[in-house]
C-alpha cells in the first residue's frame, strides 16, 4: 500500500498564504549539516523529507546557557494567515523530525499547515554548544520555537514518549495549544529511573549501546507490524542516522542523568479536545494504557489503527493523515 503513495507539490496559495523557501547546501540537495550517512538511505520519502530540513534560530535561556539555537525542523511549504490551527508533529524517543517521511507529505495534500520538529536533544539541531537537555529544557525549548515561528495555538502530535513530551508541554503552556493527537502514548513512563544514578562512564558505555545497529534493528522488528528484512534495516539507518551527530552522546547522557520524563499526574490537568490513538498491533506499548488515557483526560475521543504496529504514521499514513485531518476540521469529536 505504501509503495502507492507519491509525494507532490501542495496546491498554489491562494492571497492568504505566504510561500516558504528552504536552502539545501550541497550537490546531493541534503542540507549540509545533515550526516554523511544520508546518501545511503534507500526510501525515497526519507529522502525528499531530509532535503527539506532547515535550522532555525530559537533564542534559549536555561541556567548558564544563553543564546540561540539552531534548531533543525521542516518548515511548511504554505503558512497560512488566518485562524485555524497548525499541525506540530513531535517525534519518538530519541529519534527526528524523518519519523514523518510518509505521513508528511499527504499532511500537506490534505492543505494542513505542517510542521515537524527535531525535540532538543535529538535529531538534526546544532547543539555543539550543548545547552541542558532534560525535560524542563525540552519543554522551555519548544516553547520558544512556537512563540517565535508558529505564534497560533497549534494541534501538537506525539507518537509514543513525543505523547509525553506533548502531555508535559500542555500542561505547562495550555495557551499554545488548541488540541493534541496522541499516538500510542507512553505517557505513564516514569522517567529514566536508576540510570540516572549511573557514573557517567558507564552512562557514555550505555549511551553507546543505544547507538548501536543490532539494538536498533531490533526496535524496528518490534516496532512495525510487517516490514521486509531489507526495509527494517533502510528504516533502522534512517532511525539512528541522528546518531551520527557529534553532540548526540552528550545530549543522551544528560537527559539520561536528568531523569527523563514523568507526566502522569500531569494529564488529569489538560482540558484540551485530545485524540487518543491506538495500534491494534503495538508490541511496544500496552493498548491498555491508551484506555488508561482515554479515561484520565476530561475531553478525549479513542480511535484504533488496523493492521499497524507501533509507529502508524509510517506503516499506515493514509489512515493518520486522515484521523488528523478530521480531528482538526471539527469531523471527529
Amino acid at each position: 500500500m505504501m509503495g502507492s503513495l507519491k509525494i507532490v507539490s501542495p496546491p498554489p496559495p491562494a492571497t492568504r498564504f505566504r510561500r516558504q523557501r528552504w536552502i539545501t547546501a550541497n550537490g546531493d540537495g541534503f542540507p549540509a549539516f545533515l550526516p554523511k550517512e544520508v546518501k545511503n538511505v534507500k526510501d525515497p520519502f526519507a529522502r525528499a523529507l531530509a532535503q527539506r530540513i532547515v535550522r532555525i534560530p530559537v533564542p534559549l535561556q536555561i541556567g548558564n546557557f544563553k543564546g540561540c539555537v539552531m534548531s533543525s525542523c521542516i518548515k511548511p511549504l504554505v503558512q497560512l494567515h488566518d485562524n485555524s490551527s497548525p499541525v506540530v508533529l513531535l517525534h519518538c524517543f530519541d529519534s527526528s523530525c524523518l519519523e514523518w517521511r510518509r505521513t508528511y507529505p499527504l499532511l500537506e495534500q490534505a492543505s494542513l499547515e505542517t510542521w515537524a520538529i527535531d525535540v532538543l536533544g535529538w535529531g538534526f539541531s546544532d547543539l555543539g554548544k550543548l545547552p541542558p537537555c532534560d525535560a524542563a529544557s525540552k519543554r522551555h525549548h519548544l516553547f520558544e520555537l512556537w512563540k517565535t515561528y508558529i505564534k497560533r495555538p497549534m494541534i501538537l502530535v506525539g507518537p509514543s514518549l513525543g505523547a509525553t513530551v506533548a502531555v508535559d508541554f500542555t500542561a505547562t503552556y495550555p495557551e499554545a495549544v488548541d488540541k493534541l493527537v496522541l499516538i500510542n502514548a507512553n505517557a505513564y513512563s516514569e522517567g529514566t529511573g536508576r540510570l540516572k544514578e549511573l557514573p557517567k562512564s558507564i552512562a557514555y558505555a550505555g549511551v553507546k549501546f543505544l547507538k548501536s545497529f543490532p539494538l536498533r534493528l531490533l526496535a524496528n522488528v518490534l516496532a512495525f507490524s510487517s516490514s521486509p528484512l531489507s526495509e527494517n534495516i533502510d528504516w533502522t539507518n534512517i532511525g539512528r542516522l541522528h546518531c551520527q551527530m557529534p553532540w548526540w552522546e552528550d545530549a543522551m547522557v544528560d537527559f539520561m542523568i536528568s531523569g527523563g520524563y514523568n507526566v502522569a499526574s500531569r494529564i488529569k490537568l489538560i482540558n484540551h479536545k485530545t485524540l487518543v490513538i491506538c495500534s491494534e498491533n503495538d508490541q511496544i506499548v500496552s493498548n491498555q494504557l491508551s484506555v488508561k488515557l482515554l479515561c484520565e483526560l476530561q475531553n478525549a475521543v479513542f480511535r484504533e489503527v488496523p493492521d499497524s504496529g507501533h509507529l502508524p504514521h509510517v506503516e499506515n499514513p493514509k489512515q493518520i493523515v486522515k484521523l488528523i485531518s478530521d480531528f482538526a476540521n471539527g469531523k471527529i469529536n
